[in-house]
This record gives structure tokens, C-alpha cells and sequence, in this order.
């Protein structure tokens, strides 16, 4: 079977840590490819700021992705209308593509609230879950949740040794707001999309550069 992983997100914009985790979750678990999945309409989102174009997002992720072997963009919940829910496309791809093994791979912290995630149980049956240790963490707080989510759903989950990077994607757009060097963070072609398509700058800015090139 295709070892495939799965690497999840909004990706607004994608940063080094996105490419670093998923790089870590191929080489340690000898994946055949890892896809990243920008998320359509995130449910656990709503409410809040609005995300940006689907189109934009894919964009910079395969601008982020375009030189590492195995690392491939895929649409899958871009395309899909309404919320986007892990568990629905963990469903999609088992029935579209049977001969795959799916991995996927999250932040440990993330474990915490796997349990109210919509369907968890469908997640923890269709694949494997590869979880990136995180700082915040105590061993025994994430054993315990590894036991209690092993011991409900059967889960399969499997720890993944990966620097931690202190960034954010909420960090890099506020940084671009205020006109910082993101480029530390962020992959030069990203960041030059970002200032070609005015992505993240202030209501008033971005107005007044579209009536510039208006």
C-alpha cells in the first residue's frame, strides 16, 4: 500500500514549520508522499476572522512545497462545499483510493481535543495519527491522553521527534501588517506572492493599492 501523509491546515500563509513538520513525518515514517491539504471552509473557525481565498492559500502552499521530493498540494477540501471536516475527507480518499495507507499528522497539542472533534472516531479508524511533540507539554499529560484516545477509539497514534518553531501563521500576518522581514519564517516565493497580491496588509492599505492599480 501507498504510504500517504496528510498534512492539514489553513496554511495563511504556510510557513517553514508547515514544510519542516511535514518533511520530519515522511523521512521518520518513510511515507511516500506527504499532500497538504488547505482547508476549504475550517467549521472550528467560524465566527472568527475570515480566511483567506482558497486560491491564495493553495497558491502559496505550492510555492512553499515546489522543492521537496514528495511533498505535493492537494485541493481535495477546497473543493468541497460548506464546513471542511477531517473525519468526511479521511472518508473521500479511503473509498477513492482503497490501496492508500493514510497518516495524519498533527501537533500533539492537538490531541487534547481530538475527542470533540465532529467524528472522531472515523479519523482514528481511516488513519494512523502522527503527532509532532510540543513544548507545552508534559510527557505524562500526553501519555494520558494517548492512553485515554488508544483505549475509546483504538487509535493508532505515534509520536514524531520535530524542532518546534516559535511562529505562527497569525504572528506572520500581523508581522506583514506592520511591514516586517517575515523572511526567516517564510519562503521567499510565498512572501513575494503575498506582496504581488497585497495579502495581509490593513483594510486601508490593501484599498488604496487596489485603486493605485485600478
Amino acid at each position: 500500500m501507498n504510504r500517504i501523509g496528510i498534512m492539514g491546515g489553513t496554511f495563511d500563509p504556510i510557513h517553514i514549520g508547515h514544510v519542516m513538520l511535514g518533511i520530519a513525518a515522511k523521512t521518520q515514517f518513510s511515507l511516500d508522499r506527504v499532500w497538504f491539504m488547505p482547508t476549504g471552509v475550517p467549521a472550528y473557525k467560524n465566527g472568527c476572522r475570515t480566511v483567506t481565498e482558497g486560491a491564495h492559500r493553495a497558491a502559496m502552499t505550492a510555492l512553499a512545497i515546489c522543492d521537496h521530493e514528495g511533498l505535493e498540494l492537494s485541493e481535495i477540501e477546497l473543493q468541497r462545499v460548506g464546513n471542511t471536516y477531517t473525519a468526511d475527507t479521511l472518508e473521500q480518499l479511503c473509498r477513492e483510493h482503497p490501496d492508500h495507507q493514510y497518516y495524519y499528522i498533527v501537533g500533539a497539542d492537538s490531541l487534547d481535543y481530538m475527542d470533540q472533534w465532529y467524528h472522531p472516531e472515523m479519523i482514528f479508524r481511516h488513519a494512523v495519527v502522527l503527532a509532532a511533540r510540543r513544548n507545552t507539554q508534559t510527557e505524562a499529560s500526553l501519555l494520558a491522553t494517548m492512553r485515554f484516545l488508544q483505549k475509546k477509539y483504538q487509535a493508532d497514534i505515534r509520536l514524531m521527534d520535530v524542532p518546534e518553531i516559535p511562529i505562527s501563521s497569525s504572528a506572520i500576518r500581523e508581522g506583514i501588517r506592520q511591514g516586517k522581514d517575515m523572511s526567516d519564517w517564510v519562503d521567499q516565493r510565498v512572501l513575494s506572492y503575498i506582496q504581488k497580491h497585497g495579502l495581509y496588509l490593513p483594510v486601508v492599505q490593501n484599498a488604496e493599492r487596489e485603486q493605485d492599480n485600478g
